[in-house]
């Protein structure tokens, strides 16, 4: 066995897979390990195995791949486990996005918090906790690295219920050092990103925190200069565009206003707008006056088929020859996760946005709340830095979202209709309890044949 080995479960996952490969290969420290591919969906797992040993071949790396749609037949023996699947999760988002505004609550991503999360959870966590199961028996050392979202949820519940396995959880959206050489661009510290040199990186003094996908720019210093002002204003000359990794749709629409907004009223900026804005009240129509900024948009699940449509056609374009297999080499970066694993096989020393128990690392918040805080890693584990105080205000509505994470958590292990209706109503998005009721009758019936069945029963 070549180590390290990686397993990525839900190897079909267009937004993971390809960039685990990429990474997999460049890597000094990955390329001469094992790259283990494992997805339900054989067709798809065929596909990306055999990109994955056509990009091998090309390079001339020495990494092995494995690949089985049984999960027991390639989990043995890794040293990563990587969780990246969902069941029909495009499909399901629509559903919950759609049966949720029609009962009042807009949602305009639905994977994470309101009853788009909570469902999300209720479909995904039993997969995750059979799965631990198995890593349990068949590589009990391994590092098991959440990727699905909501990624808090389901990283509270492995550490509550498989305490025995080293896990943590991941977002990509505070990847290391790419944010912080963005918002190093909007404070107007440099202008290109090749500028952002280590003597930038080290008079650059940025920190963020909170719960993912609700995270806050708590300081910004430069050379000891306060830069938070700058970005803020870089935020509003920039209002009502649009842009988010290439989505234009409802989850990137009005982002620099909202995140303006937020900074006004709370006095941080949010770092997360495109998610952040579904966790607050504020943008979901009910305004008896007119509004500075429009109601959320719905998540739109027909364009995301399209997009995932396209980034298929050009995975079959590399494997039919139709796009030059050397072209993928300049098509993809680093992804988060594979960074996280070569920098702790590796001993780099580079910190990471994590998402792990807080460990007093924010000092008005309990050590096992399970907060995004910057992160030093290595195989002994995952440590994070000290934040200190949260400020009033924002702390109490992370506790909220976390609450909400606990109890989603209990209802799916225990599949009680009164803890999923707790959690529904512990929800910040809920303003209503018959409207809250009504959305759990529709998306348990909806949903019926990717919920355990004792929900039924």
């Amino acid at each position: 066995m070549q180590h390290p080995k990686v397993v990525v479960i839900g190897a079909g996952s267009l937004f993971f897979g390809r960039q685990a490969i990429w990474q997999m290969v460049h890597s000094e420290h990955l390329r001469t390990g094992t790259l283990g591919l494992v997805d339900t969906d054989a067709e798809r797992l065929e596909k990306m195995a055999a990109l994955a040993r056509k990009v091998v071949e090309h390079t001339g790396a020495p990494l092995v791949i494995e690949a089985s749609v049984e999960r027991t037949d390639v989990l043995k023996d890794a040293d990563f486990v990587v969780f990246s699947f969902a069941d029909r999760g495009v499909h399901f988002r629509g559903v919950d996005c759609d049966i949720s505004v029609k009962h009042g609550v807009r949602m305009c991503s639905g994977d994470t918090i309101g009853p788009g999360g909570i469902f999300r959870t209720l479909r995904e966590f039993p997969v995750i906790m059979q799965i631990c199961k198995d890593i349990e028996s068949l590589c009990t050392d391994a590092w098991v690295i959440n990727y699905i979202n909501p990624t808090a949820a389901h990283g509270i519940g492995m550490r509550r219920l498989a305490p025995k396995l080293k896990s943590f959880a991941l977002c990509d959206i505070h990847h290391m050092p790419h944010i912080k050489i963005a918002y190093a661009k909007r404070a107007g510290i440099i202008e290109k990103d090749e500028q952002f040199t280590p003597e930038i990186d080290a008079k650059f003094d940025l920190l963020i925190a909170g719960v993912n996908h609700f995270m806050w720019m708590l300081k910004a210093d430069f050379d000891g200069r306060d830069v938070v002002g700058a970005i803020a204003e870089t935020i509003k000359r920039e209002a009502a565009t649009e842009g988010d990794g290439g989505d234009t749709g409802a989850k990137a629409m009005l982002n620099d206003a909202i995140g303006y907004t937020l900074y006004d009223i709370f006095g941080y900026i949010p770092t997360a707008v495109g998610h952040t804005k579904e966790y607050v009240r504020f943008w979901q129509g009910l305004d008896k006056n007119r509004g500075l900024v429009t109601p959320l948009s719905i998540w739109q699940t027909a364009p995301r088929y399209e997009r995932h449509d396209e980034m298929w056609k050009q995975v079959d374009g590399f494997l039919s020859g139709e796009i030059p297999i050397g072209d993928y080499m300049n098509a993809f970066a680093p992804d988060l996760a594979t960074d996280v694993i070569e920098n702790m096989w590796a001993g780099l020393g580079r910190p990471f946005y994590i998402n792990t128990f807080n460990e007093g690392a924010v000092t008005n918040m309990a050590d096992d709340a399970f907060l995004e805080l910057l992160c030093d890693t290595d195989m002994q584990g995952v440590r994070p830095r000290p934040v200190g105080e949260f400020p009033r205000g924002l702390r109490s509505l992370c506790e909220q979202v976390l609450d909400t994470h606990e109890l989603t958590i209990e209802a799916a292990v225990s599949c009680r209709r009164d803890l999923l209706r707790r959690a529904m109503l512990t929800d910040p998005l809920a303003v209503s309890i018959v409207d809250s009721d009504a959305i759990i009758d529709e998306l348990l019936e909806a949903e019926k044949d990717a919920l355990p069945k004792q929900w039924f029963d």
